[in-house]
């Protein structure tokens, strides 16, 4: 299967729908846009593995970072992800994963990513995940998976993602690398499918306790009066890890849910995920005004549409999948 993968080309890739310029969110994180892609160029379905948008939580400060689980990717599509280590340097292990069929998913510095051009490329430093499918040491030539897409850089673009040559330096962390391994043959869409709704179920039963938008919505004041002492740049993180995190999540919630059931059975519960990402991008909005210009009042009834639609969510597929489960033990 990774042969698919190596025969892509920077230039005619063409990244799935789930990263189309209309929508809410066309970009969630890092390592769930990355996994997009990759199972799209190997024509799986990238919608099946999205049951676990439904155990995001905040964690106080923040929401869940969320990721598929690898156990998920391995029962849907039978590749088995782990971590890999790293004690030589990094490019020599990928290029050994590589040439073996293995996808490896690198944490590398984005000041190095050309795709990045206008927001961190050559600006700013951060920790991002790609996933190299080609790489060629001696002319520093590489092509990767990053975000919503598929990618190629060079010379000392390649220096400086592995630290080598003039970007050499001592790190105090190796970076942290997985690696893929892909079955023989790809998964029988059906069997995924049926796998697919097994886990929405486990998935249900993993959600959080309580309504996660109403935690959030006790922190918000509090958090805005905080981000109105700091530097404006202090929004841009604090909006990634919430309101960027809970609205591209649920977005994808939604998108899993109307794949799941093409007959429209979880419609509404599809229309209430959607409805949570669309609050989450308005409030965005909103704020960044209110603390561009010093004005927070109604600010705070923002978040009530978001904690209205989780709960209207849960509540519909706590009905209905219990009702398929009965139908299904009395059939």
């Amino acid at each position: 299967m990774f042969d698919k993968l190596a025969r892509l080309s920077a230039d005619a890739h063409t990244p799935h729908a789930l990263h189309a310029a209309t929508r809410i969110w066309p970009e969630t994180n890092c390592y769930v846009d990355l996994w997009i892609e990759v199972l799209s160029a190997l024509d799986l379905e990238p919608r099946a593995m999205l049951g676990f948008t439904l155990t995001q939580d905040f964690e106080g400060d923040q929401f869940t970072f969320f990721k598929v689980p690898l156990e998920d990717l391995e029962a849907l599509y039978g590749i088995r992800a782990t971590e890999l280590a790293v004690y030589e340097p990094v490019e020599r292990h990928v290029a050994t994963q590589i040439a073996r069929g293995r996808l490896c998913l690198v944490e590398v510095d984005s000041y190095f990513l050309p795709d990045t051009h206008g927001v961190t490329y050559r600006s700013e430093h951060g920790k991002t995940t790609i996933a190299p499918t080609a790489l060629d040491a001696e002319r520093r030539r590489l092509s990767y998976f990053h975000n919503g897409g598929f990618f190629a850089l060079e010379g000392e673009d390649f220096d400086g993602v592995f630290q080598r040559g003039d970007h050499a330096q001592a790190l105090p962390f190796l970076p942290y690398t997985e690696f893929a391994k892909f079955p023989e043959t790809a998964p029988d869409a059906a069997a995924t499918r049926e796998m697919a709704e097994a886990l929405l179920a486990r998935h249900f039963a993993r959600r959080p306790a309580s309504n996660p938008l109403a935690a959030f919505a006790a922190h918000f004041a509090e958090d805005v009066a905080a981000l109105a002492e700091r530097p404006f740049e202090a929004f841009h993180a604090y909006a990634f890890n919430t309101l960027r995190q809970v609205g591209a999540n649920f977005e994808l919630a939604g998108d899993h849910l109307d794949w799941i059931a093409p007959d429209g059975r979880f419609a509404e519960e599809a229309a209430a995920a959607r409805a949570i990402a669309e609050t989450a991008k308005s409030l965005q909005f909103q704020l960044a005004r209110a603390l561009a210009r010093k004005r927070f009042s109604g600010l705070d009834a923002g978040l009530t549409p978001a904690m209205e639609a989780w709960d209207r969510l849960m509540d519909g597929l706590g009905r209905k999948l219990a009702d398929h489960a009965g139908r299904t033990r009395a059939a």
